[in-house]
């Protein structure tokens, strides 16, 4: 009888975005081969080109790593299909590079996707450094919650599902949820899934990315789902540390592009209108308040909203 052997299968192909993070990826891949040993993996790192740090140096650490690098950065949603189109992996799991694992939690929402129908987008429950709840589910852009989020009345219904984009988190969901978004930080999808989405947007530079594809994923009628029986920290913010105005740039530049995408063309007018306004109501009130309670922050961010009024990003939507 003559012997076959076989390939070890992948379970799951991690992916990496890494730009100017040479200290938050350490700790991340720390934390990952920790907590690995139970299911088969592999690790896709791509660097969008950073030039701070000795990544290769730092990669040799760690047994099996692959290593893209470009030259430029490329954006968020294009690293990631460029570390998909390597992966081997039956799913794939875009992580940040800014979080930790705390326990098996790859595992976990491995078996917990095999053992449901159909194919899932699938984040779990995110935490902050001191151990608090993140915002890491919530709804699709709306034009009732574009208005609230702009004129700031979301801070007077916290809870509600029309007003707050942020709802389900804010009123503490703790079980098994089917939701809208799930963040990037941590997204969990079969790469089949992956494949026939086309991956992510790559008009999206910066932010916005896994909305657009959990939207497009969910108008097939399939599930994204919060599984927060498992929890991954997330240093929210630091791995952009330094980098404000490109952060609040994008921000804008992906929620118009959001608009444009996915909006008709009377709700994209109102949208617009209500983005723009409340960019412009952000200038005084950033302003007095940096000025009132002597923090340079807030007038910066207001130095940022008067700057961001004047950009308007090129429609690439247009069929």
């Amino acid at each position: 009888m003559e012997e076959q052997v076989q390939k070890l299968e992948i379970d799951v192909s991690i992916i990496i975005i890494n730009y100017y993070s040479t200290e938050l990826l350490e700790g991340c891949l720390d934390s990952i081969f920790k907590y690995m040993n139970k299911i088969n993996s592999e690790i896709i790192i791509v660097d969008n080109g950073s030039v701070a740090g000795d990544l290769e140096n730092l990669l040799s650490k760690y047994s099996g790593v692959k290593l893209v690098t470009n030259q430029s950065n490329k954006g968020f949603g294009a690293a990631n299909n460029q570390g998909a189109e390597l992966a081997k992996g039956k799913y794939l799991l875009f992580l940040n590079n800014d979080t930790i694992i705390q326990e098996n939690s790859i595992k976990k929402v491995f078996d917990y996707a095999n053992s449901i129908s159909g194919e899932n987008i699938i984040g779990c429950r995110l935490l902050n450094e001191d151990g608090s709840i993140q915002k890491s589910v919530f709804d699709f852009p709306t034009l009732v919650n574009v208005f609230t989020s702009n004129f700031f009345l979301y801070l007077l219904f916290p809870k509600s599902k029309h007003f707050n984009k942020y709802h389900l988190i804010n009123k503490g969901i703790n079980s098994i949820t089917d939701v809208e978004v799930v963040t990037g930080a941590f997204l969990f999808i079969t790469k089949n899934i992956f494949k026939k989405l086309g991956g992510f947007d790559e008009r999206f530079f910066f932010y916005m990315d896994e909305t657009d594809l959990c939207y497009r994923h969910k108008q097939n009628k399939e599930k994204v789902i919060y599984y927060p029986e498992t929890s991954v920290i997330h240093l929210k913010g630091k791995s952009a540390k330094g980098e404000s105005w490109f952060k609040n740039k994008y921000q804008s530049i992906s929620t118009i592009k959001f608009f444009q995408k996915h909006f008709s063309t009377m709700k994209f007018i109102l949208a617009i209108f209500f983005h723009y306004s409340g960019l412009m109501l952000r200038i005084p009130i950033f302003l007095i308040g940096g000025i009132l309670l002597m923090k340079k922050d807030l007038v910066k961010r207001s130095f940022y909203y008067l700057r961001i009024i004047f950009i308007y990003p090129a429609n690439e939507f247009k069929s």
